[in-house]
């Protein structure tokens, strides 16, 4: 290709069937692809995670599946799959596969977030933001964004109230490549739509996200030999603060250890944090301080390695934010100026100690981690920070080293066990 920008822009043929049909058992469930007239023209999917990969997103339109007594969402329970013109009441550059799979990943943390005005961030179809409030939706939109103002760049948000003004000039003040919410106050939409590349879509069924909980999909990951595993798509059960189980172990001379309590704030925190692990590609840990996302670290091998890369990310990010206040820089094109720049070399020294001196904002925070903790080398790092409170799975062997270490804390750092792993693959 002569032109590589070319292949950002061109959408690729579609070659998949209309419909598509899925026998499991005695149960069938049939599927139907999903297409759209843009201009004039039937489009499905832009392309898939690469501008080489051909897609299609399909939905459910019939059949309904029940295993083991559970019964799974069926045909009623569209969200993006379901999308008609109506709902794309702006299509920008024509969205593709990841602009989808992000607004999903959005849904999937929003359906446990009902309570407040809630906005996350997506990247990679991974949230590098998130926030909730009971100061509205432009303030949750502000704090997600401030989480990693460097990531959020040319990411998706999606949000779980009407999209009003205010939220909409803090948007169109950045970059985006979509936005999604249940609806739009007409104001707000002729903001956003003088953002003509920005994919603006309506997703009404966002009001109902509370029904959706407990009930599964059927989550499929397909083999590169061409096989398939299926699962019961992952189901939360903390729900609530009531939800998580006091951390506790036990040495094997029979020694009972058990950490404090988290306070009602510190049970908010974890509550919010253990909602957007959800949709964080696992190995990860996350701190959370006063309703919002300070680091998101994910997709490592390592449970202590998680730890130390999103201790570095917050204090990267936090960084970056005195950069932008102070320069309207970045941090890394501060860096680069102060290279040949004494007075700006000096504004970054100061930077650069009142980050260390700060710890990166993590002091007050809360952590959450998607697996338990096999050693207490993880926590020990984390303590170091300032975390208040952690929750974890619970279950490993060394339990009891794990809460030991949060009660040598001083001040002692509460600790809870959540009863499940939420490992995503």
């Amino acid at each position: 290709m002569s032109d590589l920008k070319k292949m950002y822009t061109t959408i690729q043929g579609d070659p998949f069937p209309a419909d598509m049909t899925i026998t499991l058992g005695d149960r069938t469930l049939v599927f139907k692809k999903r297409t759209w007239t843009i201009d004039g023209e039937v489009k499905g999917l832009r392309y898939g995670e690469n501008p080489d990969q051909p897609a299609a997103v399909y939905q459910l339109a019939e059949g309904g599946l029940e295993l083991d007594g559970v019964k799974f969402r069926g045909p009623e329970r569209g969200l993006v799959s379901a999308l008609t013109e109506e709902h794309l009441i702006q299509s920008g550059k024509h969205p593709g596969k990841t602009n989808l799979t992000d607004v999903d990943n959005g849904l999937n943390i929003l359906q446990y977030l009902s309570a407040k005005p809630a906005a996350v961030i997506l990247k990679h179809n991974n949230p590098c933001g998130a926030a909730w409030t009971d100061e509205g939706l432009a303030v949750a939109f502000e704090r997600a964004n401030l989480s990693d103002r460097i990531a959020a760049f040319g990411g998706a948000i999606v949000v779980n109230r009407t999209l009003d003004k205010a939220t909409a000039e803090l948007i169109t003040a950045n970059y985006f490549e979509v936005v999604a919410a249940p609806g739009y106050e007409p104001e707000a939409l002729a903001i956003l739509k003088t953002k003509k590349n920005l994919r603006i879509i309506a997703i009404p069924g966002i009001a109902k996200l509370p029904d959706y909980l407990g009930e599964p999909f059927l989550d499929v990951k397909s083999l590169m030999d061409g096989g398939m595993v299926v699962q019961f798509s992952f189901r939360n059960r903390i729900l609530s603060a009531d939800d998580f189980l006091p951390a506790k172990g036990s040495t094997k001379d029979g020694k009972d250890f058990i950490s404090r309590a988290p306070s009602p704030r510190e049970a908010e925190d974890l509550l919010f944090a253990w909602a957007v692990e959800a949709g964080v590609t696992s190995n990860s840990v996350i701190f959370v301080r006063d309703g919002a996302t300070v680091g998101i670290g994910t997709g490592e091998q390592d449970r202590v390695g998680v730890v130390q890369l999103t201790i570095h990310k917050a204090y990267t990010k936090y960084a970056d934010l005195l950069a932008f206040e102070r320069h309207k820089l970045s941090i890394h094109e501060l860096r680069e100026k102060a290279a040949s720049d004494p007075a700006l070399a000096k504004e970054l020294a100061d930077i650069e100690a009142k980050t260390q001196a700060d710890r990166g904002g993590l002091p007050g925070s809360v952590l959450v981690s998607d697996g338990f903790f096999p050693f207490r080398d993880g926590v020990d790092l984390a303590l170091k920070q300032g975390v208040t409170a952690i929750a974890q799975p619970g279950g490993s062997i060394r339990d009891w080293e794990v809460v030991q270490a949060v009660n040598e804390a001083t001040p002692q750092v509460a600790m809870v066990f959540t009863g499940q792993r939420s490992f995503k693959h």
